[in-house]
């Protein structure tokens, strides 16, 4: 049983290599998510990084996963590897697996989702299970309106809470036309964030 388990999860790459650092790339459906595919090339450009992506299905509506160059998971391959009791939990494996878990873009309805715990897809199963002890970075995506609204203030400071490291949205003209605060932070930003973490001592 074991044998038939750890295939599984060979045929689904979730397996350890060496000392890399593993970081899981989270994607929500903000239209911020078109950058997956330039984002996940910038991380692999680091030295001794691996990376996988864990996708909602609205995020896929933005980008082609056939554009991003790692395995990308999916609601469906959750509910597919899972069969029986012995079976691995795919939303379990990825937290294991990760060191550390970066949400971007996350849009207003998973910023809820996570603030109140709520745990209905495969990312937000990851989150939900998450290792608090590991860094989980957020990257909010959103329009500026929904951005200014009085509870994304509050649900923000509930992940902060939480121990999870905001990397701020920026200023600029939406791809709705408005203007204003709201767009994920910029790649080269968020790829230095995760590099930061890469050069902090192992506890």
């Amino acid at each position: 049983m074991y044998i038939m388990q750890q295939s599984a999860f060979d045929s689904l790459q979730l397996q350890t290599n060496g000392s890399r650092f593993r970081v899981l790339v989270g994607l929500t459906g903000s239209v911020a998510a078109l950058k997956a595919p330039l984002l996940v090339t910038q991380l692999l450009e680091i030295p001794e990084v691996d990376v996988r992506v864990v996708t909602t299905d609205h995020a896929t509506h933005f980008y082609s996963i056939n554009e991003v160059p790692v395995r990308v998971y999916t609601d469906k391959d959750e509910w597919e590897i899972w069969t029986k009791r012995t079976d691995p939990v795919l939303h379990i494996e990825l937290r294991r697996w990760a060191d550390l878990l970066v949400i971007a873009p996350l849009d207003a309805n998973t910023l809820g989702k996570i603030a109140n715990g709520i745990c209905d897809n495969l990312l937000t199963c990851v989150v939900r299970a998450w290792d608090t002890s590991r860094p989980l970075l957020f990257c909010p995506a959103m329009n500026t309106a929904m951005w200014d609204h009085p509870i994304t203030a509050q649900q923000v400071a509930t992940l902060k809470g939480f121990g999870y490291v905001e990397i701020p949205c920026i200023a600029k003209k939406l791809v709705c036309g408005d203007e204003g605060k709201g767009a994920m932070a910029e790649v080269s930003t968020i790829v230095d964030t995760v590099k930061q973490y890469l050069q902090k001592p192992a506890e």
